[in-house]
């Protein structure tokens, strides 16, 4: 959702590295060109105007630090901004001593408030909690339906009842403290604008829960009308947070940094994909980071923990720098790194990437055919892949739906990973040559015994460090080469 915006803040700061000195006219060029990059994101005008009077009043105030450049004091500064007008800190949900704790979800219709719905109660299951849902959307036809889908999804119970709104919410409520239910989540109904009758029915279905936290549901894809859309239910409930839907789209996403800075509100979840668990606390800090093109390193941990075991993982990395890594063992770490969601968020995590391989389109796709690949191979061949002739090739092709070329790409490309770490493995365990002489014997084959051992040699033999052009790690597979494609895509 933020790329063109992240292309445009990372450029621009990116163009003050290296500058010994940061004039006003300096700082007024920039901001220039930030407030431009915000405008264009869809960002609320205000927001925009608040935004860039702070920073330059920050940059230009004199407040320096004395370890960054001037540059780097400017990118800081935008970053801390930013984090500012997402909310700043992150919104801690805090469990009611005496349960139920009553969340009550409400916005316009189209916004994804079903969904968001369930989704918070996914997260709610994985705190430990035992949530119930209510359908108190009467409004719109199959509703409670699609509630009750979703939430047999996660095994979760959904109470409604046709008729008035506010006594299904109560009825919910009742249930919950009957039924020992220690989360309740209200779905309520949304028009398709702002009206005096869902925001009277909203209002009296707060009153009947009271509930302790009042979500609204913003769809991150609608721009500016996301500000207005806030204001008016702020003035009428009271909203603690924000939930932010669709946040995986390609629209501009002004709604994502319009919303906290007008509110007065913190975003409090983000749903970041179709899945049900592709849901997931707002944290400010991290987002500001991935706007600006710094990865998001706390995010892409926390996902891992959540799919890969910790046991499994030191033995999968043992194997692969002895050498012993196996087909198998590559199919399991795609299946691992599939569950993590979406490979391109994935990519957008990572510090130090390139806008080349950011902005590139990875196909999911692509890991499917390639665990077909590994499938269509005997146990034998898995293990042992250089056993595979042209004849087994053919034979795995025609198994997995591909090509013996692409087939062959795979392969390749696994014996080069695999080498490449047994050679990193192997250069961990070679011992610093006494001296100068001694590494340059052993770097260049040839040379006197003897000499004075000291200091001023090289670390490592000549020839032994990587290669000038080598492909880093992350590296290793590279996917458009393998050239893998459905079959009528």
């Amino acid at each position: 959702m933020f790329d063109t915006l992240t292309d445009r803040l990372s450029g621009t700061l990116r163009s003050l590295r290296g500058r010994g000195r940061m004039r006003p006219d300096d700082v007024d060029e920039v901001l220039a060109e930030i407030r431009v990059a915000l405008l264009e994101a869809d960002v609320n005008v205000r927001v925009v105007r608040r935004f860039t009077e702070r920073v330059r009043e920050r940059s230009i105030g004199g407040e320096v630090t004395a370890s960054l450049t001037p540059g780097q004091q400017v990118t800081k500064i935008v970053n801390d901004e930013l984090v500012a007008i997402l909310g700043g800190n992150p919104l801690n949900l805090q469990f009611a001593p005496k349960p139920p704790t009553v969340v009550l979800l409400a916005g316009l219709q189209g916004s994804g408030k079903t969904t968001a719905a369930a989704k918070l109660a996914q997260w709610c299951k994985s705190q430990g909690r035992n949530p119930l849902l209510v359908g108190a959307d009467l409004q719109r036809p199959a509703a409670v339906e699609q509630l009750r889908t979703l939430a047999h999804s996660i095994d979760t119970e959904v109470w409604s009842e046709p008729g008035d709104p506010v006594a299904c919410a109560a009825g919910g409520l009742a249930h919950a403290r009957q039924a020992g239910r220690d989360v309740l989540i209200v779905d309520t109904a949304g028009r398709l604008a702002i009206d005096a009758e869902l925001m009277g029915e909203v209002a009296r279905i707060s009153d009947a829960v009271e509930p302790h936290y009042t979500f609204l549901v913003v769809d991150s894809m609608v721009g500016q009308d996301a500000v207005s859309t806030a204001e008016a239910f702020h003035a009428t409930l009271e909203v603690d947070g924000i939930i932010l839907t669709k946040l995986d789209g390609d629209a501009r996403g002004g709604a994502a940094l319009s919303v906290a800075e007008v509110v007065g509100r913190p975003v409090a979840f983000a749903s970041v994909g179709e899945k049900i668990d592709d849901f997931e606390q707002f944290h400010p800090d991290r987002m500001a980071s991935r706007i600006l093109g710094m990865g998001d390193v706390l995010t892409l941990i926390e996902k891992a923990e959540q799919v890969y075991e910790e046991a499994e993982a030191e033995a999968a990395a043992q194997r692969l720098v002895e050498g012993t890594f196996t087909l198998d063992d590559f199919v399991d770490q795609l299946r691992q790194l599939r569950k993590m969601g979406n490979l391109q968020s994935i990519v957008q995590m990572m510090p130090g990437i390139s806008d080349q391989v950011r902005d590139a389109e990875i196909d999911d796709d692509r890991i499917a055919l390639a665990e077909a690949i590994v499938l269509s191979m005997t146990p034998a061949e898995r293990v042992s892949p250089e056993i595979i002739d042209a004849s087994r090739r053919a034979r795995i092709a025609a198994g997995s739906g591909t090509s013996s070329a692409q087939v062959s790409n795979l392969l390749k490309q696994f014996t080069q990973m695999r080498k490449m770490m047994g050679g990193m493995m192997g250069l961990g365990s070679k011992r610093r040559p006494a001296g100068r002489k001694a590494a340059r014997k052993r770097g260049r084959g040839a040379g006197r015994t003897g000499g004075r051992a000291g200091g001023g040699g090289r670390v490592s033999p000549k020839g032994s460090g990587p290669k000038t052009g080598s492909k880093p790690l992350s590296d290793a597979i590279d996917w458009d080469a393998l050239d893998l494609k459905l079959p009528g895509r």
